[in-house]
């Protein structure tokens, strides 16, 4: 196989370190879009060519052939294909790994969603918003059918009615736009693939930003929404630690995750004009995912003339 084959390995270190300054320069609904569109290609990518230089190395063994009825020649496919053994047998290591790993985080945002959604259909009364006695500053969504939003009685206390607004637009756009889908399927990406964890990092961090962005556009008052966002903070850091909080849940802290996202940035953004769409930003993206693309066709069809000379040459012999 040619050495295309192993650019599509390489390119998610260029996304990688391309993730945080597009999530800083572009809106942060196209780089939510964007950023898992591309983890999702580059993780299926790189785990396609893992599969395709693994095939290669087992179709050396005689043995295989045998069992295959000597459909092809272990020999021929031995000379014919500039990728040793070793580089075979490490691909399908590398790949089992990237499988295992992103079974176990399947499996677990699905439990993960499920309880979720469980959870908040087992919350008191209809509506959308559940106010909590709580005197932790805590507000976050969690999905389900229905989504809902908790909010504490001690964030509730910490802003005042127009805070209010904002705080709930920002957690309904969380429910809205479905953003804990964004960040499933880049932790599932990023679980096939460590190099793409930056990106789900960031994309944690851009669906922060999308749902402040439509705070901003409901109450026409950026400056307010970051006022707001500083101030939740700020609450939430001097009362009592947060209790036990739906690992699915996102909130205006960035909740779900480790602990609080990056509010200043966030803060700092908000403060300043809304992104504009950036040309090359996006031109240099979409071809870095049309050279992935392409790199992993030209392997595919170098994988199949490889299988077809070894078959053609099983057949003569």
């Amino acid at each position: 196989m040619r050495y295309a084959v192993y650019l599509p390995l390489l390119f998610p270190l260029v996304a990688a370190l391309a993730a945080r300054p597009l999530g800083e320069r572009l809106p942060p609904r196209l780089a939510s879009w964007l950023l898992t569109f591309g983890a999702v290609v580059l993780a299926a990518a790189s785990s396609l060519v893992l599969g395709m230089l693994a095939i290669t190395g087992l179709i050396r063994f005689p043995l295989l052939a045998r069992l295959a009825n000597g459909r092809w020649s272990a020999q021929v496919a031995q000379d014919h294909d500039p990728a040793s053994l070793s580089v075979g047998l490490l691909a399908g290591a590398l790949l089992a790994a990237a499988v295992a790993a992103a079974a176990w985080m399947l499996c677990r945002r699905v439990r993960t969603l499920a309880a979720a959604a469980a959870e908040a259909a087992c919350m008191p009364g209809r509506d959308q918003l559940v106010v909590v006695e709580d005197a932790a500053a805590e507000a976050y969504a969690i999905p389900g059918r229905p989504g809902r939003i908790v909010v504490s009685t001690g964030m509730l206390d910490a802003l005042d009615p127009a805070e209010h607004e904002i705080l709930l637009s920002h957690e309904r756009a969380h429910l809205r736009h479905h953003h804990h889908l964004f960040v499933a399927f880049a932790q599932l990406a990023s679980a096939a693939n460590p190099l793409l964890r930056p990106l789900a990092a960031t994309i944690t961090y851009t669906v922060e930003r999308w749902a402040d962005e439509s705070a901003a556009t409901a109450t026409g008052d950026r400056r307010r929404v970051a006022r707001t966002v500083g101030k939740a903070a700020l609450a939430a850091r001097h009362t009592r630690a947060r209790s036990r909080i739906p690992r699915a849940a996102l909130g205006i802290l960035g909740l779900g995750q480790a602990g609080p996202g990056p509010v200043p940035r966030r803060v700092a953004a908000l403060m300043a004009p809304p992104p504009h769409n950036r040309v090359l930003p996006l031109a240099l993206t979409a071809g870095l995912l049309l050279a992935t693309g392409l790199c992993a066709a030209e392997a595919a069809h170098d994988l199949e003339a490889l299988l077809e000379m070894a078959k053609h040459a099983a057949s003569r012999g």
